[in-house]
């Protein structure tokens, strides 16, 4: 089994991470097939890498400006059998690579996804903080399998597909996410939960796969450990859920928001709110937290579903 590892870059004010990500990557007890870094249209940043990194397959993204189309132009790039996406501001463990291809020993299973840490800049996580909305800074979240099991859908930063699924099914859609031009820029997402679950409905008996043994850090900014980030990502992943449930309906698209809107959630409050009464008073933020966060992604559903409506008028 060979894999190509894919990670897409945009900007070099992430150099330093870029560089830690990529040593992560060489690393690896398990070494890669190739190590891929596509270019998100930024002529300095691809000649840089290319002198930084002659060992690496370093490609200008050939399709539409942004994430998805960069993933698109990996997979198209890559030689292996396995496509694996790691963050540019991400830190795989040892282990990593091993993990999301033992992952793949089940022929069934056409996408593997891993256990995503949050590293924060900051040193410390805010005490308000809910771990139920670690999916807010890309992570791992209170709610999820703690074991390996089946998922509806991995996540982005931490994941790996069989090569030939990803082009066989279209790729990742460059209309949903932090692909989407020409509006007010806001920290959206959801590209891969599209794919993920267009990917199921398009192979019968295909199996998405969480495996908590493929270990990733990924690094949260100070800026995305403020409250109003956390509100701003919540409502723009309404707007995002909106764009998933055009494209593959509200049945598949919101099967897990449901289950996690009603059983963590609430338990994510009461439990807040139970640390509280025990002398952790920031129990209450993080119990708050958990009612904005909630109102805030609805709101969002709210306001996109309305806008296409409105749209298809």
């Amino acid at each position: 089994m060979k894999t190509s590892v894919v990670i897409c870059v945009y900007t070099e004010e992430r150099w330093e991470d870029i560089r830690a990500a990529v040593e992560s990557v060489e690393n690896q007890r398990r070494r890669p097939h190739e190590i891929i870094l596509v270019v998100d249209y930024n002529a300095d940043l691809h000649l840089r890498l290319k002198q930084e990194y002659p060992g690496a397959i370093v490609v200008e993204n050939t399709q539409e400006k942004g994430l998805s189309g960069g993933k698109n132009t990996g997979a198209a790039t890559a030689s292996g059998d396995i496509v694996a996406y790691l963050d540019d501001d991400a830190i795989a463990e040892p282990g990593w690579l091993e993990a999301l291809e033992e992952g793949f020993q089940d022929p069934t299973v056409v996408g593997v996804g891993g256990l995503t840490r949050p590293l924060w800049a900051t040193g410390r996580r805010p005490g308000w903080f809910p771990h139920e909305f670690d999916w807010t800074v890309g992570c791992t979240y209170r709610g999820m399998p703690t074991e390996r099991a089946p998922i509806r859908n991995v996540m982005g930063g931490n994941a790996a597909f069989r090569r030939e699924v990803i082009g066989g099914v279209g790729g990742f859609h460059t209309g949903i996410g932090r692909s989407v031009q020409g509006r007010k820029p806001r920290p959206l997402g959801c590209e891969e939960t599209e794919f993920c679950i267009r990917l199921a409905q398009r192979t019968p008996g295909a199996v998405m796969l969480f495996e908590p043994e493929a270990v990733i850090g990924h690094k949260v900014s100070a800026v995305r450990s403020r409250f109003a980030y956390f509100r701003s990502r919540c409502y723009a992943e309404g707007l995002s859920k909106a764009l998933v449930t055009q494209s593959v309906g509200a049945g598949d698209g919101l099967a897990s928001e449901r289950a996690h809107a009603l059983k963590a959630l609430p338990l994510g409050a009461l439990r807040g709110v139970g640390e509280a009464l025990r002398g952790d008073l920031s129990g209450l933020g993080r119990a708050g937290a958990i009612v904005v966060g909630l109102a805030w992604t609805t709101w969002g559903y709210a306001v996109g579903s309305l806008r296409l409506k409105v749209a298809k008028s």
